[in-house]
């Protein structure tokens, strides 16, 4: 027998060590885990009316990737991916309590057009970004534009509408913290 050589004893022990861990690695890489908080998901999703109209889709771009909890969906659409695992499909139709909000008449302020670029044109429709006091950025909606005053929504522009939800997740995956 060689000093520091392994016998043949031990030779089938590590061999079958090697089996058991390969075995339990290829079946870790396997595991389809639903969707909890704070687990890290890839999806395809899109985001449409009643009618039809879709509003945002990553169906035929690259999906999107975020984890639970981090702010990217809105609660609601959150909630109504939990369970779900990879290659599962869902289709909601969600309230507008349940997607982004009633329709909030308080969220609507009459702006001065000086405080605007002077390039900029206003028109209603159009959706542009304003810094709050705070220094996060808030979208409004533009309403109108009469003489020297500007009419701006804040409210999501999808609040207050019936949203139609649909997803295919990709992957789920325990976020490594």
């Amino acid at each position: 027998m060689v000093v520091g050589a392994p016998s043949r004893h031990e030779y089938i022990i590590n061999r079958a060590w090697k089996a058991l861990l390969h075995d339990a690695f290829a079946a870790m890489d396997e595991i389809k885990y639903p969707i909890s908080p704070e687990f890290t998901v890839t999806l395809h999703l899109s985001l449409a009316l009643e009618d039809g109209t879709v509003m945002e889709s990553t169906f035929e771009d690259e999906p999107l990737t975020f984890t639970m909890g981090d702010g990217t969906l809105v609660e609601g659409l959150e909630l109504g991916l939990y369970g779900l695992k990879a290659g599962d499909r869902q289709r909601l139709v969600l309230d507008p309590q349940q997607a982004f909000g009633l329709h909030d008449a308080a969220r609507q302020h009459a702006m001065a057009r000086k405080d605007f670029p002077d390039d900029q044109e206003l028109e209603p429709g159009l959706i542009m970004g304003f810094d709050t006091p705070a220094g996060e950025e808030l979208s409004g909606t533009i309403l109108s534009v009469d003489g020297d005053t500007v009419a701006v929504d804040f409210n999501h522009p999808l609040a207050g509408r019936v949203v139609v939800f649909e997803v295919e997740i990709l992957e789920v995956v325990p976020c490594m913290q």
